[in-house]
């Protein structure tokens, strides 16, 4: 967002507008509100910015919920923003920490801020964007002095008064795939300065879940956080946010509930094992977080090969760290072979993972035509070098 666009947007007019439109969350309704507010009288720029705030907001609920109702927006913000549950849980480290006035270094448009000042943490939000900065002073106005937001660099922001830090450097990646592979010199402010500030203040930094396992500070705990079946990051936690004998974590939210395993190391991998009677199917966090082998030993399960993160066991046990299919059979990895055999056990509705395998599920669905009234789970995967195809039922 440009600030010629946001200094249009933050006038008594502006703000009324983007209240009184609500949010819009189609084209169809993107047209029809530019078209009443032009009829209105309004100028172009006005209704642009009125209109990109609204469907901003309409987005944005899947992170904020209601509050987004009542904050601005970037788009690179939004993308980028914490979603406001997980913002509640790292506050809750700091406040659990004793810590009293946090930096909020890469604030965004203070998603992570908000969840500190909820908990009534004085915030000192820093962001290099002059915008991103000014979106994040509106959306953090109703702290009133907890909040304080401040255009500049992290690396300029006076530390003197903090007990602790959140970071969230920018990737300067392109593209929006956090689950790539990123490396130490993908980030700004660098890397090398944000672990330097870690070994000297309790920190929290955010990452991508894909970051380089290798340029994981020894001192650090790392914690994959898993949310409905994504994996969304990794944070470090340093200091007094770090927990004693905890290295590597997964954190898993599915609905309301949140579960999470945690161990001092890397979890020794089960052995493999021939197919059994169920196919369970890690959290992407578990997997980041190598703890695969700790919930197979749970689950009396082993893995399915030793490069794909798969576990099958014969024990009618299930986690909240895996989704697990009963198996039903093997069938033809051919593709005209497998189409047939689904057609003839009545299969329309299919659901497709694959692991190690060069498939696109959605292509691979469309191809085999499915028709019936029957359901099921399959899987495209190896076990050892043989292509294999699974039909299974979704037990969890």
């Amino acid at each position: 967002m440009e600030m010629s666009e946001l200094r249009t947007l933050l006038t008594p007019e502006g703000l009324r507008l983007v209240d009184e439109l609500g949010t819009v969350d189609s084209t169809t309704a993107v047209a029809s509100a530019v078209s009443r507010l032009r009829a209105a009288g309004h100028s172009p720029e006005l209704v642009s910015a009125v209109v990109a705030q609204a469907r901003l907001r309409s987005r944005a609920h899947a992170k904020f919920g209601p509050f987004a109702d009542r904050m601005l927006f970037t788009r690179a913000g939004l993308e980028q923003a914490t979603r406001l549950g997980i913002a509640a849980r790292h506050a809750g480290r700091f406040r659990q920490a004793g810590l009293a006035h946090v930096a909020d270094l890469g604030c965004g448009i203070g998603g992570d801020a908000l969840g500190l000042a909820a908990l009534g943490i004085e915030v000192t939000a820093v962001d290099a964007d002059e915008a991103t900065a000014a979106v994040a002073a509106y959306n953090l106005a109703p702290f009133g002095d907890l909040a304080h937001v401040h255009h500049a660099l992290a690396e300029d922001t006076d530390l003197a008064d903090v007990d602790g830090v959140w970071l969230d450097p920018a990737r300067r990646t392109a593209g929006g795939d956090h689950t790539q592979r990123l490396r130490a010199e993908d980030f700004t402010p660098a890397l090398d300065w944000a672990f330097a500030l870690a070994d000297r203040l309790p920190t929290g930094i955010k990452l991508g879940p894909g970051f380089e396992r290798a340029d994981i500070p020894a001192h650090a705990e790392a914690q994959w956080i898993s949310v409905d079946g994504s994996t969304i990051e990794l944070v470090l936690w340093s200091g007094s946010l770090a927990r004693e004998g905890v290295r590597r974590a997964a954190l898993v939210l599915r609905g309301d509930e949140a579960h999470e395993m945690t161990a001092a190391a890397d979890a020794p991998d089960a052995p493999v094992r021939e197919l059994g009677e169920f196919l369970h199917e890690p959290e992407g966090a578990v997997i980041r977080a190598r703890l695969i082998g700790d919930v197979a030993r749970s689950l009396d399960a082993g893995m399915l090969d030793e490069r794909i993160a798969y576990l099958t066991s014969d024990a009618a046990l299930t986690s909240p760290f895996v989704q697990s299919f009963r198996v039903r059979e093997t069938l033809p990895a051919d593709e005209k072979k497998l189409a047939r055999a689904l057609r003839e056990r009545d299969i329309g509705r299919l659901e497709i993972k694959k692991r190690g395998v060069d498939v696109d599920p959605a292509q691979l669905r469309t191809r085999l035509k499915l028709k019936g009234d029957q359901q099921a789970t399959l899987f495209i995967t190896r076990i050892g070098d043989r292509r294999t195809a699974l039909l299974a039922d979704r037990v969890s």
